[in-house]
């Protein structure tokens, strides 16, 4: 398709799937011959990686969904950059983003990133304005239809694709046990999320009280930084965990952690199509995860892993217990997973059909200006 110059605005200032969605997908395009350009906030984490990978960043104050300063800055660089279509992807940023490309004329998309509800109305009319909504999975898009008068062609669902092929440890499994303290008896869960409530790290910790009866070995690892470190921690000295659950803090060498572990645990209230979930199914990592949001899309229960329901620290123990119990079965799940995300999860399918989706867009809205 041709090349198109595209403006990403992002209001958080973390570095969750989210985030980190919207940088690959800034990389993969620009890859792919487009222009690709970002606001968002100072001091953003995201703002800081697009930077240091060569992307042209504006910073703006994001301070309300109606605030002026940065509905004109943003109306400004997409008239003054000729963009084509612009892309939001938080509540505040949405908000301006939109009021901008609607002054300046130009297609707009909002990514919606979590299974949340939306109620688009007269009092949330910003639902109405973007050209597309993308989910990242079809359960999202799904509810949304449910809850919402939108037009279905209007909702699209583009799954995180995960580059596979980058996605490999950098040392044997032996060596990165032993840099975690990990010994040789030892059955570590993995768990990779930002540390915030909807990611229930307390449910995984309660959970892990319950197994360690069973299996004594077990290890938490727990990757990613986050508000509620401190609180967590006290939850572990509490429940007597403080032996066997790890706080790693921000990692990047998933791939690493991945290897090294035996089980991949998230015990999340509300998913999309969680990135951790992506890469340890693609990696041959059995995994346990709670019945929401995209994930059954992702995991047919006692085919390819397995999934409990949310809120239910005993049925998550029994699961890692049954996995645990039985390396046969985690081996025959695992090795299902890999087949299925790699054949429906990549990079290069959330790229192809972000590309198809901007072509259909723009196309439509040439012929709707001959009309």
């Amino acid at each position: 398709m041709p090349a198109l110059t595209l403006l990403h605005t992002e209001w958080s200032d973390g570095w969750g799937g989210q985030e980190r969605r919207v940088f690959s997908e800034m990389q993969g395009m620009r890859a792919r011959g487009h222009r690709v350009l970002l606001a968002t906030r100072a001091g953003s984490t995201l703002g800081a990686h697009a930077e240091q990978d060569g992307f042209v960043v504006y910073r703006l104050a994001f301070a309300g969904k109606f605030h002026l300063p940065t509905i004109f800055a943003l109306w400004r660089h997409i008239r003054q950059q000729r963009v084509d279509v612009v892309s939001s992807h938080s509540g505040i940023d949405s908000w301006c983003a939109a009021l901008a490309a609607r002054m300046a004329g130009v297609a707009l998309v909002r990514t919606r990133h979590i299974d949340l509800p939306m109620h688009a109305s007269w009092l949330n009319f910003v639902h109405f304005l973007p050209d597309r909504i993308v989910t990242c999975g079809e359960a999202m898009r799904t509810h949304l239809l449910a809850d919402n008068p939108l037009p279905p062609e209007r909702l699209v669902s583009i799954p995180t694709g995960i580059d596979f092929d980058r996605l490999q440890a950098q040392a044997p499994r032996a060596s990165l046990r032993l840099q975690l303290g990990l010994g040789n008896d030892d059955r570590a869960i993995l768990m990779v999320a930002i540390l915030r409530g909807v990611k229930r790290h307390m449910l995984a910790l309660e959970a892990l009280a319950r197994l360690r009866l069973s299996h004594p070995q077990a290890r938490l690892l727990l990757a990613g930084e986050g508000p509620m470190r401190a609180e967590l921690e006290e939850h572990a000295r509490a429940l007597q965990l403080s032996g066997q659950v790890t706080f790693l803090g921000h990692r990047e060498d998933v791939a690493d952690l991945l290897a090294a572990s035996d089980v991949l645990l998230l015990s999340s209230r509300s998913e999309g199509i969680p990135q951790s979930v992506v890469q340890a199914m693609g990696s041959g990592l059995p995994v346990v995860a709670t019945r929401v949001g995209g994930l059954p899309e992702l995991i047919d229960d006692g085919q390819n892993g397995l999934l409990v329901p949310a809120e239910d620290a005993t049925a998550m123990a029994a699961a890692l217990q049954r996995l645990l119990d039985a390396p046969d079965l985690a081996q025959r799940l695992a090795a299902a997973a890999r087949d299925k995300v790699r054949e429906r999860y990549s990079y290069a399918a959330m790229l192809d059909a972000t590309e198809k989706m901007l072509q259909d867009i723009l196309l439509a809205r040439r012929q709707k200006a001959r009309t």
